[in-house]
């Protein structure tokens, strides 16, 4: 399906493409003109190869696709062609991106602008091919930028912007895209497929500089510095992902220049929360139900919003700090799991609390574990997830500061 889109002044012409979110990604990988992509199947990502396939066997894109013998394989291939000079793509979910977790944590430490998508699914054993945000937030402290598309829309776009703000020389950090699996990875959804102009137009060629491995650019890669300088690196790492916040903005700007979209904020979206009292936290596909659940809660008269984090790593603190504070009370809920952390949360919900807690005006926080393997959030869960949040905000002791796991049978 393929129809046209009317221009506006600031776009290009686009099509418009009935896709999904792996699709989506196999468009950016064309239009970033990727240089080098290595493969290795494991659901749900591999429809990105897939598609990468077929737009290659179509001649409608020109990359080295390299099938590699697994995980581990397929990072390090990316990681030394990048060091070379090469734009790349890879990707992986679940167990695999374990699999490949040395190479991950290398590519990190040496400051290579990989690109990467992880197709969320839960971990084995015991197993399932749906969402769990486990796999890509074990690499949360490496030194990974870490993005979550909510539609298969904002996966193509951040994948566009991923290589503008990893290749940035202030940034040079690798990062990965959550796309969660079937619900992104394999829906499909009406998708603006921008033209090759528009992404020139954004996106800079791949430039390493004075940190390009060649024989005419004699430079130390994987030194063991011990620790002589190993503190020192470690900083400057630091540094890359605290100066990430600002290409991040940069790069928001130039896309809603150009392209139109994006929001209004590079790490938050909002929804309904502008006489919000209580809100709904959390990232990826499951702001869809929860939209629809505060649409119907607020015909029965309650004052609820939801706002959606964009980017994982870095953490955007102050956004959140700024947003969050003016709430009376904050639902986060995770896709994930984090055993016998402080109150037997999730991730996110101890990374928000963590944010809000030097704040002179700090809502209360109620956690909450929903949607493991791809299990749906239905709306008598979205409706017990609010009742929990409200109780909280009105001084309900027993709910607050703890997690509860909802839709669990006993």
């Amino acid at each position: 399906m393929v129809v046209e889109v009317r221009a506006t002044p600031a776009q290009e012409v686009e099509t418009e493409q009935l896709v999904t979110g792996c699709e989506a990604i196999a468009e950016a990988i064309r239009l970033a003109d990727v240089d080098v992509m290595a493969a290795y199947p494991i659901r749900p990502y591999d429809g990105v190869m897939q598609a990468a396939a077929k737009l290659i066997a179509n001649g409608k894109m020109d990359v080295e696709y390299i099938v590699a013998d697994g995980e581990h394989s397929q990072f390090e291939i990316v990681k030394h062609a990048c060091a070379v000079g090469s734009r790349v793509f890879v990707g992986s979910s679940g167990v695999g991106w374990f699999y490949a977790f040395e190479a991950i944590a290398v590519t990190a430490g040496l400051r290579l602008p990989v690109v990467a998508i992880c197709g969320n699914r839960a971990l084995d054993d015991p197993g399932a091919f749906g969402t769990e945000h486990n796999d890509s937030l074990a690499t949360r402290d490496l030194g990974w930028l870490m993005p979550w598309a909510e539609t298969a829309q904002e996966a193509l776009d951040l994948a566009l912007m991923a290589w503008r703000v990893c290749e940035d020389k202030r940034v040079m950090l690798p990062i990965a895209i959550g796309l969660d699996g079937a619900f992104l990875t394999h829906s499909q959804q009406l998708v603006k497929i921008p033209t090759q102009t528009a992404v020139d137009a954004f996106l800079p060629k791949f430039d390493l500089g004075d940190r390009l491995l060649h024989p005419d650019n004699p430079i130390t890669i994987a030194p063991q510095v011990d620790q002589d300088w190993l503190m020192e690196i470690r900083r400057q790492n630091d540094h890359a992902m605290r100066q990430a916040l600002t290409v991040i903005t940069e790069a928001h700007a130039d896309f809603k220049r150009i392209f139109g979209r994006g929001g209004d904020s590079p790490f938050l979206d909002e929804y309904m929360t502008d006489d919000a009292e209580v809100v709904f936290f959390g990232q990826g596909t499951l702001a869809l139900p929860m939209k629809v659940a505060i649409r119907r809660l607020r015909t029965q008269g309650h004052k609820v919003g939801l706002v959606r984090l964009k980017w994982f790593r870095p953490f955007p603190t102050q956004d959140i700090v700024r947003s969050l504070t003016r709430f009376r009370a904050i639902g986060v809920i995770d896709r994930d799991y984090s055993f016998g952390s402080p109150f037997y949360g999730g991730v996110l919900y101890n990374e928000v609390r963590s944010a809000l807690y030097s704040q002179p005006k700090r809502p209360t926080v109620v956690g909450f574990i929903a949607g493991l393997g791809g299990r749906e959030i239905e709306q008598s869960m979205a409706t017990e997830i609010f009742e929990k949040t409200r109780a909280a905000a009105d001084g309900d002791i027993s709910v607050g500061d703890q997690c509860h796991w909802i839709g669990v049978r006993e």
